[in-house]
């Protein structure tokens, strides 16, 4: 299949956008907040906003528990939570407000063998190339069920040591390659900064946006999908080559500059 070029925020005409949109969709890292960290005042609060006009999707490599600190904990009045769809662990898993609380729509897990081979893989892989890092913020390898995370500074890694260990994505990717060629039946892909995730074979952001269009009665060419990793190889270049209308940015200030557009437009 041929490569899919991604336009830059600031070269979309956002009329054209919105026309046809029924659901904007985002990764979560370097596009609504920093790695691990929640979103700032001015995202929490056009990102409410938007979700008020029109159904809004957060599709991220993070567990759960990041999704709730990072985006529903600063949710602000405006926000409706029955327009807000969250899909974790690179869409593996599913969750809906249904009025009261957050509930799982499905789980894709992995099997108790197949997360003890992606970690000893991935331990073993990574030693073998010199990133096992000796100090490490948090854990290495977490088993989030639905998916296994490989860390190369720990979890809980400081956001600018993160950004600095990998600018080209080079280790990341000679680790998901080398993890890849063992377990053929299973998805390995460079995740974050500092991170290679690992699924059920098939299972990514392109899964997570069919799979959302199937469930809302949508086509996929009516998702929006905003996100930093949208070269081939990055972890958002999935749901671009699936047929979203997908958008690069490099930070959650593009994503901000973009979201004043988008609900100012949605508000006509």
């Amino acid at each position: 299949m041929a490569d899919v070029s991604v336009p830059c925020w600031d070269a979309v005409d956002v009329e054209e956008l919105c026309e046809e949109a029924e659901l904007i969709a985002f990764d979560l890292d370097s596009t609504l907040a920093r790695s691990k960290k929640p979103m700032k005042n001015d995202m929490a609060n056009i990102f409410s906003i938007l979700t008020s006009l029109i159904d809004v999707a957060v599709i991220t490599g993070g567990k759960y528990a990041l999704l709730q600190s990072q985006v529903v904990d600063r949710l602000t009045g405006q926000a409706n939570r029955s327009k807000l769809h969250l899909m974790p662990t690179s869409g593996t898993r599913y969750y809906r407000w249904d009025g009261r609380r957050w509930t799982l729509v499905f789980a894709h897990d992995l099997s108790d063998e197949e997360r003890a081979k992606a970690k000893e893989s991935l331990e073993r892989n990574a030693r073998e190339q010199g990133i096992w890092s000796d100090y490490a913020w948090g854990e290495r390898i977490e088993d989030r069920g639905s998916q296994i995370t490989f860390s190369a500074l720990g979890q809980s890694a400081p956001i600018e040591a993160k950004e600095a260990w990998d600018p080209t994505d080079e280790k990341k990717r000679r680790l998901a390659r080398a993890v890849a060629a063992e377990l053929p039946e299973l998805e390995v892909r460079p995740g974050g900064a500092s991170s290679v995730d690992i699924s059920q074979r098939g299972v990514d952001k392109s899964f997570a946006v069919r799979e959302l269009a199937d469930i809302l009665g949508m086509e996929v060419g009516r998702i929006v999908f905003i996100g930093d990793r949208m070269e081939p190889g990055g972890n958002d270049y999935p749901a671009a080559m699936a047929g979203t209308k997908a958008v690069k940015v490099t930070g959650p200030a593009d994503t901000v500059r973009l979201c004043d557009e988008i609900v100012a437009c949605l508000s006509r």
